[in-house]
């Protein structure tokens, strides 16, 4: 808890039952099951004027729903089901193959889903409050009661009788002084990236020319003549939802932390150098770039991790990789430990390691309960994981399942007046299955398309 607030002179402005801290895909999942599972007021906050985090601020494809390979299973439902069925209802959503990687990725216009985000969250009935900072908690007996928050209106406080820290950054648990490991501690930090989108691509003629194996030696190829200064021979260019529009994974920022202003400022200017070289690089280098321009950068840089909170368990390697089961799981993921990272000779590398047979490991509710506190859970990338685990199960589509589980216990701990660490698992598990959540491998896998979205649950 800081100091430098006089608490008392900050005006209590309400009360509610459930309060998440941080409006991406895990906050906004978490906010939607607490209302579907009985809470009466539920509040969500963003530093944002639009909801979605990261979903909408940089990437446009969701990873997770799918295991990599030849023959694909479906393995995330629930509230991330109902996010892209209201995409696809929308147009807005393409299912793109992918044998390696992260597996089939969901492909989405970004912009539709702020709307989407929005929809679903006023039809809940949820409180939203964007443009709205997380500044401070306020304590009593070792356990939070409000939060002191900041917008236009200047500091107010917030009290709730659960709190959810889907900050992605672990804010909320920092101010609280709950236990955390920051990046970098013990691992190499994943690099950043900022995101870019191009138009007036003739992808055509791009994949004529050779597609992503002539890209790929195009850059290696530069890279080694110095004619383009790029960060990296590899990256990610892809189709978006909009005609001769993509979008890209190709910057990486490096040596900087997610956690400090000044450094997050530069890492910014960094990754919005790096996306002009790219420009440059792919008008010059590359077949049906010729006329091509970057039309948007993501709104704010990419941070993959941060602080990552010490749960009840912890998620490790181990697990992801012996495929393990719990008694207390309440999410399934498949996807593979994707590690980005700078090596000592300044080359880049994104090291994989993949869920053998193209099997799923379980994931404990007990990774998002914080030790030491009976009112907090955290869902997200700040949830309890080591720092190979967590470069597995920080997709998307898992990071849904997180806020959906977290939402859903919330809730059944108000109506059963139980601590967090006291809920009956039996009872979440089933409130998650009755609202769509794959909490089983499926026995027959699933036949993906580009445009089969709802055949596949």
């Amino acid at each position: 808890m800081l100091n430098c607030i006089n608490h008392n002179a900050v005006p209590l402005a309400f009360a509610t039952d459930v309060l998440i801290i941080g409006a991406g895909s895990a906050g906004c999942s978490a906010a939607l099951a607490a209302k579907a599972s009985g809470a009466e007021k539920v509040t969500l906050i963003d530093r944002a004027g639009f909801p979605g985090g990261i979903s909408t601020q940089a990437l446009d494809t969701f990873y997770g729903f799918f295991t990599p390979g030849d023959t694909p299973k479906k393995v995330a439902g629930g509230i991330g089901n109902r996010v892209v069925d209201a995409l696809d209802a929308a147009g807005a959503v393409f299912l793109r193959p992918n044998t390696y990687g992260a597996g089939t990725g969901v492909n989405y216009n970004p912009e539709r889903l702020k709307l989407v985000w929005d929809q679903l969250l006023s039809e809940a009935g949820v409180q939203t409050l964007l443009h709205t900072n997380l500044v401070d908690v306020v304590q009593e007996q070792g356990q939070v009661q409000s939060v002191v928050v900041g917008g236009k209106q200047g500091f107010i406080r917030i009290k709730a009788r659960v709190f959810i820290d889907a900050s992605g950054d672990a804010d909320f648990c920092h101010f609280a002084g709950i236990d955390y490991e920051t990046a970098g501690e013990h691992e190499p930090v994943q690099t950043m990236t900022t995101t870019f989108r191009m138009s007036n691509v003739d992808l055509d003629r791009y994949q004529q020319a050779g597609g992503k194996k002539m890209l790929m030696q195009k850059m290696a190829q530069a890279v080694e003549a110095k004619t383009h200064a790029l960060p990296r021979k590899a990256g990610s260019i892809h189709p978006m939802n909009a005609e001769g529009c993509i979008s890209t994974v190709a910057v990486r920022v490096a040596g900087y932390s997610g956690l400090d202003a000044a450094e997050l400022t530069s890492a910014e200017q960094d990754g919005r150098r790096q996306a002009f070289i790219y420009e440059d690089f792919l008008r010059d280098c590359v077949p049906g770039f010729e006329s091509s321009n970057i039309i948007g950068l993501s709104s704010s840089i990419g941070v993959r991790e941060s602080r990552r909170v010490y749960g009840h368990y912890r998620l490790t390697r181990e697990d992801c990789l012996s495929k393990a089961q719990f008694e207390d799981k309440v999410l399934l993921c498949g996807a593979p430990i994707e590690d980005h990272r700078e090596s000592s000779s300044g080359e880049d590398e994104t090291h994989w390691a993949y869920v053998p047979d193209g099997g799923v490991y379980e994931v404990p509710f007990r990774c998002f309960l914080p030790r030491d506190t009976y009112q907090t859970l955290v869902c997200g990338r700040c949830f309890s994981a080591t720092h190979d685990a967590h470069a597995s199960c920080r997709s998307m589509a898992q990071t849904m399942a997180m806020g959906h589980a977290c939402g859903s216990a919330a809730a059944l701990s108000l109506k059963l007046k139980l601590e967090l660490p006291e809920l009956p698992i039996d009872q979440l598990q089933e409130t998650l299955r009755n609202q769509g959540a794959v909490l089983e491998a499926p026995a027959q896998r699933a036949a993906i398309g580009a445009h089969d979205w709802k055949l596949n649950y």
